[in-house]
């Protein structure tokens, strides 16, 4: 599948696989120098990229999970959802969960993307829902 994609600033990177059986395409932040995500901070990143998704699809900024472990830095919407219909540029909103601040280095991956496609349904009201084992049981129901 092709997708559009736009530089929104000349020194931008593209997304990129960094394996040839990546799912995400890593998203690099588009700074020019070192910002500092104190701790317990919350930010805006941009990647100085728009991409144009074809109908049915979407994009979902996602955490990094190198960046999540080692120093609690994560997407906090996770996922992030880039709709078809969007043209502007990818942000990333990065908190800093970790108990050090934490420096995003210029072009430094911050986040990555999944391109999925989903489906649009009607929803239809009804009076009862069909009966299951679980039936209600959820947020732990299933330990045993």
């Amino acid at each position: 599948m092709n997708i559009s994609i736009k530089k929104l600033d000349q020194n931008a990177i593209l997304p990129q696989r960094m394996t040839e059986y990546s799912a995400g395409y890593d998203l690099f932040a588009n700074n020019s120098e070192p910002l500092c995500l104190k701790k317990g901070e919350r930010v805006r990143i941009s990647t100085g990229v728009a991409v144009a998704l074809p109908e049915g699809f979407e994009a979902q900024i996602r955490p990094r999970s190198g960046l999540a472990f080692k120093y609690g830095v994560t997407v906090l919407n996770s996922p992030g959802t880039i709709d078809s219909d969007y043209r502007g540029e990818i942000m990333v909103i990065l908190i800093n969960h970790g108990d050090k601040d934490f420096i995003i280095e210029p072009f430094s991956r911050i986040a990555q993307m999944i391109i999925s496609r989903f489906e649009v349904v009607n929803f239809e009201l009804c009076e009862n829902l069909s009966e299951t084992m679980r039936a209600e049981g959820g947020f732990g129901s299933t330990d045993k």
